[in-house]
């Protein structure tokens, strides 16, 4: 799903799980932390697995295992950042951003397949 750069993540946070099979584990960033969305993946027999807000009196534990591997996408969005054209947004159709996106995606594929002799 694509919204726009200057909207919040948790404006799309609804139609980004309604688009997800259920699943036992939801592991997201402290950008999704609100009880709307905790409740939202418990409501589809999941757990969430998101730290709590720094500032919040009532802090929630979460399984570190699990949410280390959030890591491996992180790194993935990282390199994904370092083509111009999808860093700076130069596409102005969601379909041409999606293009560039995926051929950028298969770039990086392909960087850890190919061949080092």
């Amino acid at each position: 799903m694509l919204s726009a750069g200057q909207a919040s993540d948790k404006a799309a946070v609804e139609a980004l799980i309604d688009g997800l099979k259920p699943a036992e584990a939801l592991v997201a960033d402290r950008g999704y932390d609100a009880r709307a969305v905790i409740d939202m993946v418990e409501a589809r027999g999941g757990r969430a697995h998101i730290p709590t807000q720094r500032d919040r009196k009532v802090q929630r534990s979460i399984d570190p295992a699990i949410y280390r591997q959030r890591n491996v996408v992180e790194r993935y969005f990282c390199k994904l950042k370092h083509f111009r054209r999808i860093a700076t947004r130069f596409d102005k159709l969601a379909r041409n951003f999606l293009a560039a996106v995926l051929l950028a995606s298969t770039r990086l594929w392909l960087r850890a397949y190919e061949s080092r002799t």
